[in-house]
């Protein structure tokens, strides 16, 4: 992953796998819970943990931008061309079917074809309403810019208006809804 450098973001390495996946399941939420059967969000942490640290996945580092300050990771952003989705998706999916057994997930494709997709944006709970979350959205887009794409998108809870305000500030659009396991999401996008 080639990006341009703003300060105190950075592409993700591997062993920033500890710091990374508690706000990847953080952005995720109930849907961290549901891949892993459990009602406990800190208990999908090893899942993500594992996919952050493996390439060619839709949770890997190497799609992944995190915000540091003295060694801290402060927030992470994952992003990836959208119609990698099918491939990125499918070890995922066996994954959790074999270690948890959730076989009978309803889950639309997230993306579009044509479309960079942010899979999850996150800031530590104690980092947030310092403009970390839009720096690394910056970052993302102008990755995106320069990479050659014409549009970026991401999905956004119905149960948070502020995530929402912060995307259409920025110049998000809805144009749908997504289902994934048992929730409806919007989906925002913009041209680059």
């Amino acid at each position: 992953m080639k990006t341009l450098q703003i300060a105190n973001i950075r592409p993700a390495r591997p062993e920033d796998f500890r710091q990374v996946a508690p706000l990847i399941v953080q952005a995720m939420e109930d849907l961290a819970c549901t891949f892993t059967n459990t009602n406990a969000p800190e208990k999908s942490y090893p899942l993500f943990e594992h996919f952050f640290q493996k390439k060619a996945n839709q949770y890997s580092f190497e799609h992944t931008l995190v915000y540091e300050e003295n060694d801290e990771i402060m927030g992470s952003i994952t992003f990836y061309d959208g119609k990698l989705l099918p491939q990125y998706r499918a070890p995922f999916l066996q994954h959790i079917a074999e270690k948890y057994k959730v076989t009978d997930l309803v889950i639309d494709d997230e993306t579009n074809p044509g479309e960079v997709y942010i899979d999850t944006l996150s800031v530590a709970p104690q980092q947030q309403g310092k403009g970390i979350g839009k720096k690394l959205l910056a970052a993302a887009i102008q990755q995106a810019k320069t990479e050659g794409h014409e549009k970026i998108g991401l999905l956004v809870d119905f149960k948070n208006p502020n995530a929402k305000k912060l995307y259409v500030g920025l110049g998000f659009e809805s144009i749908g809804t997504k289902k994934l396991g048992s929730n409806v999401y919007e989906h925002l996008q913009r041209e680059l």
